[in-house]
C-alpha cells in the first residue's frame, strides 16, 4: 500500500483525451507526490465504460455510470476530469461545480471568454478548485524555458515569436457529427489546435502575470471550408513595447515529427523549439550571438554558440499536469498556480478576438 496522500478522480466522457490522461493518472514513477486513484467514470454506455477501465486502469477498479451527473453526486470523487469536446465543457463544469466538485477541464477551457467568466464565477461562489487542463504549461521544457527567458534573459530581450500547429484532417471526408467538422461540438484548429501556438507565443513575449498583461493589438484572417475554420493566421502586436507574436494553426496539412514548430527572436540570439507537436515539445536549441558579431541576427549558424536541451516525455505528458493539480486540491488551492483563472481568461480573450475578425460564430453565441 502507498504512503502517499490519496487524490480520487471521476473520469467525465471515455475518448482518446480521456485514454492519455488516465493512462498517465496510474503511471508508476519514482518522483511521484501523489497516489491517484480512478474512483469513477462517466460515460454514455456502461460496456464501453468497462472497457476503458479495464484498458487504461487495469489494477484499478473505478465505479462506472452511465451519465455523469452520478459522477458529480459520488462523495468519493475529490475532483473532476473534464474530457468532452469544447462544446459540452460549460455546461459539464456549471454542472460539476453545482455538485460542490473540484474540476480539471480540458482546453480550450470554453467556446469563448464569456463562458469562461461564468465557470469561474460559479467556482467561488461554491468555494471549489476549477482550472483549464492545459498539459503544455506543466512539462518540464516548457518550465524551463520561460525561466531561461524571462529570469536568466538567455536571449536577451524577446521581441518576437513565431509559432505554428499544423494537423492533417480531412474536414470532407468525415461524418457531420465528428469534432472536427460539427460547429455544434466547437470545431475548428484554432480552439483545438490555435490555442498552442498561441500558448508558446504568450509565454516567450510574456511573463507578465495574467491579470497585469498588456492585452495584444490583433490583426486576424481565417479560412472556412465546410461550414469550418480550417486556417487561421494571426499577428500580436503589444503596442508598449512593439513585441509582435505570429500565431498560425492549420488542419489542412500536417507538420513532420521533429521539426521546429516555433521560433523565439531576443535581441542576443535565439530559440528554436522542437517537438513531435507543439503540445508534445521534446527539445529547444539556443542559438546565441558570439561576442562582436554585428546586431543583426545569428547568419550564418556558424557565428552563433548553439545549446541543445533535451527533455524526455515521461508517459504521454499528462503526469506533470495531474501531479501538480492534485497538489493544488490537497493544499486547499482554488486555482491553479500554473494556469489561474486570469491566464485561461487572457487567452480566451484573445481567441475570441481572432475568431471576431476571422468571422467564425459557434451555434447560440449571438
Amino acid at each position: 500500500m502507498s504512503n502517499l496522500p490519496k487524490v480520487r478522480w471521476g473520469i467525465i466522457a471515455t475518448g482518446m483525451i480521456s485514454s492519455w490522461f488516465v493512462q498517465d493518472l496510474v503511471l508508476n514513477w519514482a518522483e511521484a507526490k501523489v497516489e491517484h486513484v480512478v474512483q469513477a467514470i462517466g460515460t454514455s454506455d456502461v460496456e464501453k465504460g468497462q472497457d476503458f477501465a479495464r484498458k487504461y486502469c487495469p489494477n484499478q477498479s473505478p465505479t462506472v455510470y452511465t451519465s455523469y451527473e452520478e459522477v458529480y453526486r459520488n462523495a468519493d470523487v475529490d475532483i473532476v476530469y473534464i474530457g468532452t469536446p469544447h462544446a459540452f465543457h460549460y455546461r459539464n463544469c456549471m454542472e460539476a461545480i453545482s455538485a460542490g466538485k473540484n474540476v480539471l477541464c480540458e482546453k480550450s477551457f470554453t467556446l469563448n471568454a464569456k463562458q469562461s467568466k461564468e465557470i469561474f464565477n460559479a467556482a467561488r461562489e461554491k468555494n471549489v478548485y476549477v482550472a483549464e487542463a492545459m498539459w503544455l504549461r506543466h512539462r518540464p521544457l516548457f518550465v524551463e524555458l520561460q525561466r531561461l527567458l524571462h529570469e536568466e534573459k538567455i536571449i536577451g530581450e524577446v521581441f518576437r515569436v513565431f509559432s505554428d500547429f499544423a494537423s492533417g484532417v480531412d474536414i470532407a471526408s468525415l461524418p457531420p457529427t465528428s469534432r472536427y467538422r460539427n460547429l455544434a461540438l466547437g470545431a475548428g484548429s484554432l480552439l483545438d489546435i490555435g490555442v498552442y501556438s498561441l500558448t508558446w507565443v504568450r509565454m516567450a513575449l510574456g511573463g507578465d502575470k495574467p491579470d497585469q498583461a498588456e492585452m495584444p493589438r490583433i490583426m486576424a484572417a481565417q479560412t472556412h471550408e465546410e461550414g469550418v475554420e480550417v486556417t487561421t493566421s494571426a499577428i500580436l502586436q503589444y503596442p508598449s513595447a512593439g513585441k509582435q507574436g505570429i500565431v498560425t494553426s492549420t488542419t489542412k496539412a500536417l507538420s513532420a515529427p521533429g521539426e521546429v514548430f516555433a521560433v523565439i527572436h531576443g535581441t542576443d540570439g535565439y530559440v528554436e523549439v522542437e517537438g513531435r507537436t507543439p503540445s508534445a515539445p521534446e527539445s529547444f536549441t539556443v542559438w546565441k550571438k558570439q561576442e562582436g558579431n554585428p546586431d543583426r541576427a545569428c547568419f550564418p549558424r556558424e557565428m552563433c554558440q548553439g545549446k541543445k536541451y533535451e527533455f524526455p516525455t515521461l508517459g504521454r505528458g499528462f503526469v506533470h499536469e495531474a501531479e501538480q493539480t492534485a497538489l493544488d486540491i490537497l493544499e486547499g488551492r482554488k486555482e491553479s498556480k500554473i494556469m489561474p483563472w486570469a491566464e485561461t481568461l487572457y487567452i480566451m480573450n484573445i481567441m475570441d478576438e481572432i475568431r471576431r475578425q476571422g468571422n467564425t460564430i459557434y451555434p447560440g453565441e449571438r
